[in-house]
């Protein structure tokens, strides 16, 4: 059981933040029991059985048995019947397993949504300042009964730790308990009614819904606020925010994906000037005091104010009629050398154009990011078919590539290193099983518990509604402990019995009528254990239910693999613990 959870101390980023505590935990655990078993529990048991001990059977393991010996009879006088019976749920469990979908980690309910609302570049502050009045407005008018808070912010803070313009605002929604609500049953179905009514009343923007907590975590991760970021990279701008807008056409086409956006890379507006050297030489001006006056326009740096131990930079400018005419600016006076007044028009030639929003760079080179929020649907099956159709439907121009970031990488990358740590582990423990028994029969028989085990948990998964995640995976990985453990309990008693003399069918069969109580027992502790967690509701409930769902699921077709096919298998397969020995010599 230690060993299983080895490969959980190889996560990283934010589920090994999660996990790699439980993984700890529990192996510390174990070692600790192993030693007190070792020691302290001989020490006490002499103390306090110094009497001698009696055994009896309660009336529960009583009834057990009367069950399960009849089907334990049946299965092993029926081992093909019960073979056939065995793979086909196998084969059926597993064809299940496509269609669960797949997630990064599921998403925890805070309670709140961070709402984000985004405007062309050049926007002025007055403008977007009115407009989330307006959406704040419009948000308590139709949902006064849902939303109890709403708290806005246009740009960003003095601390530049979150650089965005004031084209971007984020409006945090802070809900009602949801046993109050009239107008929605969850909170999906409250985004999307949010997000209708806001396209009606509140146009001109687009929206993205998160929640605050989620929202930070995946930009500080992938640098991207949403489910997916689809990353271009390339040289050229304008390419870029072309396969940018193609990209968005065809995704906004899949079903599940919402809040589709594009990364504005141009739009701002912008004063360009052009020094004309052959005028600047003419007159006789240095080119230093034409920069000089243009600088004036937006601020040039002359001092310093002192107040205490704070600085601050003294500046002057033009006047904001001036600054916005751009005849006003033209006619701005430059000294010649004898002090003659000439036009900043007649040194430079002055335009306003569209310049670049923002230019954003990924390891050496230009990128623009799609980002998209996924909704009603799991993660990995909305990107699958997002990459087919953008692959089909979008020529990519020689030299520009696509990336897929967001909560995605994260799945993709967990997904790649647990896909080799828990196999080595599992090939860890077919060696101490080996090394065990001095035989590959036992260790492969009991190993037919894991694939078992596994098809329990696909079920349970599937009944629920829930698609795999990393939590789901450490679901899977905590249960194939429990369930080598079982068959390692049933497996020893029945070669114990072998070395008393009694033939392989003999003592399959009454090693498992005598490990039915331990098998349940540890059945039925593990499973109460995880129940708590797989019916809970509470805060954190949703990272926990998948995994605990996983354990339960599995410990069901896991104990009835120990208790019926593992028997009926060794008594076949099993050989004789003699032979056993001579073939490991």
């Amino acid at each position: 059981i230690m060993i299983v959870y080895v490969p959980i101390l190889t996560l990283q980023g934010i589920e090994g933040k999660m996990f790699r505590p439980m993984a700890f935990t529990v192996i510390f655990a174990l070692a600790t029991s192993l030693v007190l078993a070792l020691t302290l529990m001989p020490a006490m048991a002499s103390f306090v059985f110094r009497r001698g001990v009696s055994e009896k059977e309660t009336r529960i393991i009583q009834a057990a048995k009367r069950i399960y010996v009849p089907a334990l009879t049946w299965a092993m006088q029926h081992r093909w019947a019960t073979a056939i019976a065995t793979m086909t749920f196998l084969v059926g469990s597993l064809a299940v397993a496509p269609f669960l979908g797949a997630e990064f980690v599921p998403r925890l309910d805070e309670g709140a949504i961070a709402l984000q609302a985004i405007r062309p570049p050049s926007v002025a502050l007055k403008e977007a300042t009115a407009a989330t009045t307006r959406l704040e407005r419009a948000l308590h008018d139709n949902f006064p009964d849902e939303i109890e808070t709403v708290v806005s912010r246009t740009g960003r803070a003095e601390i530049a730790t979150d650089p965005m313009g004031v084209e971007t605002s984020d409006i945090y929604l802070i809900l009602r308990p949801p046993d109050q609500w009239t107008r929605a049953e969850s909170k999906e179905e409250l985004v999307q009614r949010i997000s209708e009514m806001l396209e009606a009343e509140v146009p001109g923007q687009n929206y993205s819904f998160s929640q605050p907590i989620e929202l930070r975590t995946n930009e500080l991760i992938s640098g991207a606020r949403s489910d997916v970021a689809i990353k271009i990279y390339g040289e050229d701008l304008a390419t870029l925010a072309r396969l940018g807008d193609e990209v968005a056409r065809v995704v906004r086409q899949v079903p599940g994906a919402a809040d589709v956006n594009v990364e504005q890379l141009a739009g701002l507006p912008s004063l360009r000037v052009r020094v004309d050297r052959a005028a600047v030489a003419r007159y006789g001006v240095n080119v230093a005091d034409v920069l000089a006056a243009v600088s004036a326009i937006g601020g040039h740096p002359v001092g310093e104010v002192l107040e205490g131990q704070r600085r601050y930079t003294l500046q002057v400018r033009f006047a904001p009629d001036a600054r916005r005419d751009l005849e006003a600016i033209r006619d701005i006076p430059i000294a010649a050398p004898g002090g003659t007044p000439i036009p900043l028009g007649q040194l430079a030639d002055l335009d306003f154009e569209e310049g670049p929003a923002q230019i954003s760079r990924e390891n050496v080179q230009r990128r623009m990011t799609i980002q998209v929020n996924v909704r009603g649907r799991d993660l990995a099956g909305f990107v699958a078919e997002a990459r087919e159709r953008i692959a089909r439907e979008v020529a990519m121009p020689s030299g520009y590539f696509v990336d897929w970031g967001g909560q995605f990488e994260n799945l993709a990358e967990a997904s790649v290193r647990l896909a080799i740590a828990v196999p080595a582990a599992l090939i860890m423990i077919f060696m101490l099983l080996f090394m065990t028994y001095g035989s590959a029969r036992p260790a492969l028989v009991i190993y037919l518990n894991v694939p078992f085990a596994a098809t329990g948990g696909i079920l349970a998964l599937a009944l629920r509604g829930l698609p795999f995640s990393i939590s789901a995976g450490i679901g899977f990985i905590a249960l194939f402990g429990i369930a080598v453990l079982n068959g390692v309990v049933m497996v020893s008693r029945i070669r114990r019995l072998q070395a008393t003399g009694l033939s392989l069918p003999e003592a399959a069969r009454e090693g498992a009528i005598s490990r039915l109580r331990p098998v349940l027992m540890t059945a039925l502790v593990a499973s109460l254990g995880f129940a708590p967690m797989a019916l809970s509701t509470s805060a954190g409930a949703e990272v926990q239910r998948p995994l605990a769902t996983v354990v339960i699921g599995g410990l069901f077709t896991a104990t009835l693999l120990t208790l019926l096919v593992l028997p009926a298998v060794y008594g076949r397969f099993g050989g004789n613990v003699a032979e056993n020995r001579e073939v490991a010599a």
